[in-house]
């Protein structure tokens, strides 16, 4: 075998992988479940949105705060909240809310999404008025409850008694409760507020409007909202279903090649159709491996085959040589 025969089928080898990974038809990767959206939960015992006005100051202090205010996956407890306000009581610390129980939890997961908040013996106050409170109640609940497949639910519910102002009140479904309280003001409640959609929930217990002039404390009126025991949740999106890979040739008898091979050969031939051997689901479509492999010279043989076809012409060629000699001397 000569030199440039010998570098022919070192190159063909070397090809050779580079041609047969190129011949390799593609397949599917197997289908995996998705894992679907997240949902989402939040759960807040107490939120504040007040506007305190002061005596000497023509000026507005806002009190926005809140208590154990929460996103999933969370959860939070603590039974006292005070903040400072500049020009009020002195500068010393105003008590918000004290509870015996005051908790919040939000928890997701790929199958649901739940807020849920807990509030006992809980007393609210706002500035100006220390000894009296805005509202008192025995124990409220909110819980906001958001599965896959299932429709949303929210619930609340205010146990026990209720004292707004220091007088007791019987809440209503129907409607707000006012209680006025000469030289004090108004509070208006609104009980165990509802609300779900096709994918979301939210539940509050209580939601009161304030307007109320203590005169006290440097403090000459305050008006805003307060909610108590808050809970929302958002549902998950369900998985996805994995898609099955298609079959080659599809499965669809109305759409095959061999109905379409029929019809035209029959049209082109007057009925004289040639022998066609019938072809099995997972045959159709693919292209013989052996004819692509000749095609690109990826087989793992080649560089065999060079080097024997070589070798035959090699020796054919010496055959011929010597027969020529031969024949010369003869």
């Amino acid at each position: 075998m000569n030199s440039n025969t010998f570098r022919r089928a070192a190159l063909a080898a070397v090809a050779a992988p580079v041609a047969l990974f190129a011949a390799v038809p593609a397949q599917a990767a197997p289908a995996t479940p998705a894992t679907g959206g997240e949902g989402r939960a939040s759960a807040v015992v107490l939120r504040t949105g007040l506007d305190v006005s002061l005596l000497n100051k023509s000026v507005h202090v806002p009190l926005k705060v809140t208590l154990n205010e929460v996103q999933a996956p969370a959860s939070a407890e603590k039974t006292a909240l005070t903040v400072n306000l500049d020009g009020v009581a002195g500068g010393r610390p105003v008590s918000v809310l004290r509870a015996d129980v005051a908790t919040a939890n939000a928890t997701v997961d790929k199958n649901k999404a739940e807020g849920y908040t807990n509030l006992a013996k809980a007393r609210v106050h706002v500035p100006g008025l220390p000894l009296l409170s805005l509202i008192e109640v025995e124990k409220v609940t909110s819980k906001a409850l958001c599965e896959v497949g299932k429709e949303p639910v929210a619930e609340s519910n205010v146990l026990g008694h209720v004292k707004v102002l220091g007088k007791k009140v019987t809440l209503s479904a129907g409607g707000p409760t006012r209680v006025a309280v000469p030289g004090v003001g108004e509070v208006s409640l609104d009980l165990s507020s509802t609300e779900t959609t096709s994918r979301t929930a939210a539940a509050t217990a209580l939601r009161l409007k304030v307007s109320v002039n203590p005169l006290d404390l440097n403090v000459a009126e305050v008006e805003g909202d307060i909610t108590l025991a808050e809970a929302t949740c958002e549902t998950p999106k369900a998985p996805k279903t994995p898609e099955k890979p298609e079959e080659p040739g599809g499965s669809d008898g109305g759409s095959t090649d061999g109905g379409s091979t029929g019809g035209d050969t029959g049209g082109s031939t007057g009925g004289d159709a040639p022998d066609v051997k019938p072809q099995t689901g997972s045959d159709a479509g693919k292209a013989p491996t052996t004819a692509n492999l000749a095609e690109t010279g990826g087989s793992s043989t080649t560089p065999y085959l060079a080097g024997g076809a070589a070798l035959l012409l090699a020796i054919g060629a010496g055959a011929t040589v010597v027969a020529r000699r031969r024949g010369s001397q003869g």
